[in-house]
Parts: C-alpha cells; structure tokens; sequence
C-alpha cells in the first residue's frame, strides 16, 4: 500500500512538473513573439537555417554561424567576407545577402 502512495504522489508530481513546464514554454515563446515585433499569427515562411547558410556562403561569406529568423522573414547571422572582417549580415526574404545596416 506505501509504495502505492508514493508511486501515485510521484505521478502527481510529475504531472504538476510537466504542466508547468508547459505554462514557461508557452510564456516564453509569446515573450519572443513580443520582443521581436511579431503578431499573434505572423506567418514564418518555410527558409532553413541550412539553405541560408548556404546563400551566405554563395555570396562569397565564410565562417556563417549565430543563423537567426526574424518574424519578418529576414535572416540575421555572423559571417566573415572577403577582406576577413566578421560581422553581422542579413538575408531578405528575397534571397539578398547583405551587411547589417545596408
């Protein structure tokens, strides 16, 4: 009977755990969504991380990593151009690659 009670008092433990880490995950993405700008039911479009990379890479960029999506479809990361100088660039959701701040 005692390892009936603990077992149900565990369960019951575990569910309460589960649902509250539940509740933090659900906060916290609609956290994001509100620091990033973004509407409730702003549409993502369906771009990769990898075919990004790629595209950056194509446009003569080494070294890509930090790949970030905004709501607003554009692509932020860290990359290495040409010259060797790191820094931030961006991929529209046309496809353009570009230094931050152009």
């Amino acid at each position: 009977m005692t390892k009936r009670l603990i077992t149900a008092a565990l369960a019951g433990c575990f569910m309460a755990l589960v649902a509250t880490i539940s509740v933090q995950a659900q906060t916290m993405a609609q956290t994001w969504v509100q620091i990033a700008g973004c509407e409730a039911g702003t549409k993502i479009d369906g771009t990769t991380a990898a075919e990004t990379k790629k595209r950056i890479e194509a446009a003569g960029y080494t070294q890509v990593h930090d790949l970030a999506k905004a709501c607003d479809n554009v692509w932020h990361a860290v990359a290495t151009n040409k010259d060797g100088v790191t820094g931030n660039v961006m991929v529209t959701p046309r496809g353009e690659v570009m230094p931050e701040g152009n």
